[in-house]
């Protein structure tokens, strides 16, 4: 069988363990014996908390480099020793960024090695990033404020040992974000590519959910957009939210910077204290512009031109001084990317949205004409769960009330 080593490579905060995991998932389940070596634990393991202080990044600290450099020798060894007792795959998961270290790395490499940069250059999503990471053991001692500080100071000694991929003998550049291939070169005979690349440039979804939050005062009322809490039922409707997922635990929840999302995802958190929740106001509901605050028969009544017109196209028309589906796609795409950066390929993860908001995330895995969205059925009672993976795909819609009170 094939043997290769696979060396991450990038700057901290840019997707690379999500990346490396996500190889690890897809390879695994294809019965390619694949492992992760990571650098950091070698450090945390033999270093402790203080290897977490940025001076010993700086790359004029000798006795920092050195030590740096040892921790890489160590996790080679314990690469090439799974290979050689028998496994396929060894992922070397670390920065990686300068020449020096990855000519070291190649020089004791007695298998093919094929090098992953990389790349994310939206500085939002870093910062988001790089504050997940702040929630670390090592980090347990300083502010959220002090962590982040500390952890930029060591992104900014790693830029100045930063070196492209180029004179590798095999390299793909990858915008992690997007899951694009900017850039490869890789002959047709590396071991196991076909299905990396794959890997690279799929959604990684092991199992999402998707739910909308309960039912709202400006649900009874006919009110579009705005802000209101839930009614009694649609606290009902969380709460059996909220035990449907009881026992099980979720990784990460995305909500709206709205009431009635986050209102409703405290029901499942109630269950799981230890989630992260993360609000994101790319989930936020469309905004009706003009007619945002509005009963339907208001609209009727007030904008004839704007009902009839609508009618006419629902997934093309903009609200005057708002949105609409079509404008909406945009930054609810850069939401559910975010969303599953963020989360770093977990097992569970919870999106608890809105109506126009989750049809337009259901329309990135569901084959639906446009003019078809804005009418897929979003119910308040039921979630829909997805799976996204080379070996598996799932799409089911699954009722976690019995009754549907909510139109």
């Amino acid at each position: 069988m094939h043997k290769l080593y696979i060396g991450m490579m990038g700057l901290p905060a840019r997707g690379k363990t999500t990346v490396a995991a996500k190889i690890l998932d897809g390879l695994s389940k294809e019965g390619i014996r694949t492992e992760i070596f990571n650098n950091g634990d070698i450090r945390r393991e033999q270093l402790g908390v203080k290897s977490s202080e940025p001076e010993f990044y700086c790359p004029t600290n000798q006795a920092g480099k050195a030590a740096r450099e040892e921790i890489a020798v160590t996790n080679m060894n314990r690469a090439t020793e799974f290979l050689q007792g028998g496994g396929n795959v060894a992922i070397l998961d670390a920065t990686n960024v300068s020449r020096h270290r990855r000519l070291t790395i190649e020089r004791m490499a007695t298998y093919p090695i094929l090098w992953i940069e990389c790349i994310n250059n939206d500085e939002e999503l870093v910062e988001a990033s790089i504050l997940r990471k702040t929630k670390l053991p090592e980090f347990s001692k300083l502010t959220e404020e002090q962590a982040c500080m500390s952890f930029k100071e060591r992104i900014k000694y790693y830029k100045h040992i930063y070196s492209p991929l180029l004179d590798e003998k095999m390299w793909v550049v990858v915008d992690s974000l997007h899951n694009l291939i900017l850039n490869e070169n890789v002959p047709s005979s590396v071991p196991f590519y076909a299905n990396i690349r794959d890997i690279l440039v799929s959604d990684w979804v092991r199992n999402l959910y998707l739910a909308r939050h309960g039912q709202t005062e400006y649900n009874v009322m006919d009110r579009i957009g705005g802000d209101s809490s839930l009614t009694e039922l649609g606290h009902k409707q969380a709460s059996c939210l909220g035990e449907y997922f009881k026992g099980q635990e979720i990784n990460y929840i995305f909500t709206s910077m709205k009431r009635r999302s986050r209102q409703t995802a405290q029901y499942v958190v109630n269950h799981m204290p230890n989630c992260t929740v993360i609000p994101l106001p790319e989930f936020d509901e469309i905004d009706a512009g003009v007619c945002e605050n509005l009963m339907y028969s208001e609209i009727k009544e007030q904008y004839p031109e704007i009902a009839r017109e609508r009618s006419y196209d629902k997934y093309g028309y903009v609200y005057p001084k708002g949105e609409g589906y079509i404008t909406l796609k945009e930054r609810v795409d850069r939401g559910l990317k975010k969303a599953l950066f963020l989360s770093g390929n977990a097992e569970r993860v919870l999106i608890v949205g809105h109506q126009a908001i989750n049809r337009m995330i259901l329309s990135h895995f569901l084959f639906r004409r446009q003019e078809d969205v804005p009418y897929i059925l979003v119910p308040q009672n039921s979630l829909f769960h997805i799976i996204s993976t080379q070996q598996k795909k799932l799409f089911e819609l699954v009722k976690f009330m019995d009754v549907d009170l909510s139109n």
